[in-house]
C-alpha cells in the first residue's frame, strides 16, 4: 500500500481521474503535508501515503523519512495538518 514518493506523487497530484473520498476530505493537501513532516523529522522522504487510520480526524498522511541510518514514520493529520507520530521506523514495516 505504500508507494515510492515518485510513484506517490502522481497518485496524489491532480490528474483526469475524480479525487477518492479520502482525498476530497483532506483540507490539508499533499504539499503541505510534506512540509509539516520535513519541520518535523528532516530527511528525504522514501514512502508516503494518505490512509485512514484510528487517531487525529481518522485521516492521515503517513511519511517514511530517512535521515542517514534511520528512518521515521511521520503521520499528519489530513484535516488539521496536526503531527499525529514521529518514531524510528521498525525494519519490518509495511
Amino acid at each position: 500500500m505504500l508507494a515510492s514518493t515518485g510513484l506517490a506523487a502522481g497518485a496524489f497530484a491532480a490528474n483526469a481521474t475524480p479525487a477518492t473520498p479520502s482525498e476530497t476530505h483532506a483540507r490539508v493537501k499533499l504539499p503541505q503535508a510534506r512540509e509539516i513532516a520535513l519541520k518535523a523529522y528532516p530527511g528525504k522522504i522514501v514512502k508516503e501515503e494518505l490512509e485512514k487510520e484510528k487517531g487525529g480526524s481518522g485521516l492521515r498522511y503517513s511519511f517514511d523519512i530517512a535521515n542517514g541510518n534511520a528512518t521515521h514514520e511521520v503521520g499528519i493529520d489530513a484535516v488539521t495538518g496536526q503531527l499525529l507520530e514521529n518514531s524510528v521506523e521498525g525494519k519490518d514495516s509495511d
